[in-house]
């Protein structure tokens, strides 16, 4: 992924103040460091464009799935009879 023209020319003058003190930082010249910059803000604006299951960690999905679960139990679904999950009921015959 490229970083799109608009987002170069929004942040125009924010990219060239980065630039600079990066040359300042590393005595490199601009030129060298300009790929550096663009890559790494590509990986960065990648980031923020990937799923969630993707990017989360073991106790955001912990979470997530604790939300999930929490957010069904106002359900008043009737309960099952016992004799409606029986095995003879299930398979019948088979069974």
């Amino acid at each position: 992924m490229a970083l799109p023209p608009s987002f170069k020319q929004a942040h125009k003058e924010d990219l060239e103040a980065i630039v600079q003190i990066l040359v300042k930082i590393a005595n490199r010249p601009a030129l060298q460091i300009k790929p550096y910059l663009d890559t790494m803000l590509e990986q960065l604006l990648e980031t923020e464009d990937r799923s969630f299951y993707e990017t989360a960690t073991s106790q955001e999905w912990v979470s997530a799935f604790r939300e999930w679960v929490e957010s069904h139990r106002g359900w008043n679904a009737p309960l099952l009879a016992d004799k409606a999950i029986s095995r003879e009921s299930i398979y019948g015959e088979r069974g």
